[in-house]
């Protein structure tokens, strides 16, 4: 979601330092899931990295196609993993990084041009510039929650990262902006607000989920980072070390597991217990001897039907080939094909599926990793895997980084940016 203008390559061996923007003191981060929903409490060591100090982790409820359906069933998972987290940590917190998937997130780049008449560039050039662009980017009924400069060009000098004391007649820039639907981030400020929490900044899903799993090189040649969710697959898109796009596609591991239940008539757990033991995209010589029990929906326990393991990779696969092809097709879309590169970074607990990786790199034509998140101090090791990746992507967001060097959210003590207007609108609704 936010763009990462200027990311320090580490001197292998040094030691991180604190970001401008790191978070002082305890502060809480959610990931709100249609399968899952995580908080995790941390705080910013001296070294600048993030120590976990509290872990909850609850079943996804009232959450699909990771928009809020359902007040009172969301508020339950939210308070019950937000309780846990507060408990193991010996915290009570007020508000909450939150990451932002509901409302169909869109995201936009855009050409702004900016007279500067010969002097020098100052702070409140670079914001006239993302208030010029989020006029122009403002669509009916959706809110923009996130802009940023991508890249400057000072004159006739293109590729400047931070324009600022240079002296020049015209400022332009390349705007990413991220908006989504106004009604459903009203029912998420509705809903956190009746966990007697705030949504303190909202984070970009996919953006989060590559702040976690993507290496600085692969952020700086191009890369995409696909996170395999519950309810939606969402995109983000980085070159020269920013982010350029994000999207979502309405498909995710339940569709997966709904195909299951359906086609094979067996119980929705059963079908999700299924897709993860026996599930995958490739087939192979021992499939169709391999045979799997499988309870059918209205029968006694006992009566148990056998099916060949081929039947569930058949069932599965055409779901994956279509969730990919829609990426395809999105990326396409957007005009970022070549900035992207040929480097594709799986997460999510949808990239755990044997195969997917391989019947990723073969419908996107691209080279196709697992990306597994960062190792974080503190946090247990059942969390640390793919599913995760956002909840400790926001982690690295609070720790500073991938913060750009102007943002519509400017900050806490900056009280007229375009996130404290929309947390003053949510609040106002609530």
């Amino acid at each position: 979601m936010n763009a990462l203008s200027r990311v320090p390559v580490p001197i292998e061996g040094a030691p991180e330092r604190k970001r401008r923007n790191a978070r002082s003191g305890p502060f809480g981060v959610l990931d709100i899931g249609t399968t899952k929903t995580v908080c995790l409490i941390a705080r910013i060591e001296g070294d600048g990295t993030p120590r976990v100090l509290g872990f909850g982790w609850q079943r996804g409820r009232g959450v699909k196609g990771g928009s809020i359906i359902d007040l009172e069933e969301a508020e339950r998972a939210i308070r019950a993993a937000v309780g846990q987290a507060e408990e193991m940590s010996d915290t009570k917190l007020s508000g909450m990084i939150v990451n932002l998937s509901c409302g169909q997130p869109d995201s936009r780049l855009l050409h702004v041009q900016w007279p500067i008449n010969g002097r020098a560039v100052t702070d409140a050039d670079l914001r006239a510039i993302l208030s010029e662009g989020r006029r122009r980017g403002h669509e009916d009924g959706r809110e923009t929650v996130h802009g940023a400069p991508v890249s400057f060009t000072v004159d006739e000098t293109p590729g400047v990262e931070d324009p600022r004391g240079m002296v020049c007649e015209t400022l332009a820039a390349r705007v990413h902006l991220v908006d989504a639907s106004q009604a459903a981030l009203r029912n998420l400020g509705t809903c956190l607000a009746r966990c007697d929490l705030e949504v303190e900044e909202l984070v970009s899903a996919p953006f989060a989920a590559g702040l976690a799993t993507l290496v600085e090189d692969e952020k700086r040649i191009g890369a995409t980072v696909i996170d395999m969710g519950g309810g939606t697959t969402s995109i983000a898109v980085f070159a020269e070390g920013q982010l350029i796009h994000t999207s979502q596609v309405p498909v995710g591991g339940w569709q997966v597991t709904n195909d299951l239940a359906r086609v094979l008539s067996t119980p929705i757990n059963h079908a999700e217990r299924l897709k993860t033991l026996h599930g995958g995209a490739l087939a192979s010589a021992d499939d169709e001897r391999e045979m799997l029990p499988i309870p059918l929906v209205g029968e006694d326990e006992d009566h148990i039907a056998r099916i060949p393991r081929a039947m569930v990779v058949n069932i599965i696969r055409p779901r994956l080939e279509e969730t990919f092809e829609f990426v395809r097709d999105r990326l396409e879309q957007a005009g970022v094909a070549k900035e992207a590169g040929t480097r594709v970074v799986l997460t999510g607990g949808g990239s755990l599926l044997i195969g997917a990786r391989e019947l990723a790199a073969t419908v996107l034509d691209r080279q196709v990793r697992l990306g597994r998140p960062r190792a974080t101090r503190g946090l247990p090791e059942t969390a640390g895997g793919a599913p995760f990746a956002v909840a400790v992507g926001l982690l690295a967001w609070a720790a500073g980084e991938g913060r750009p060097i102007v943002d519509v959210a400017p900050g806490p003590e900056r009280t007229g940016g375009a996130i404290r207007r929309f947390l003053d609108w949510l609040k106002a609704r609530a």
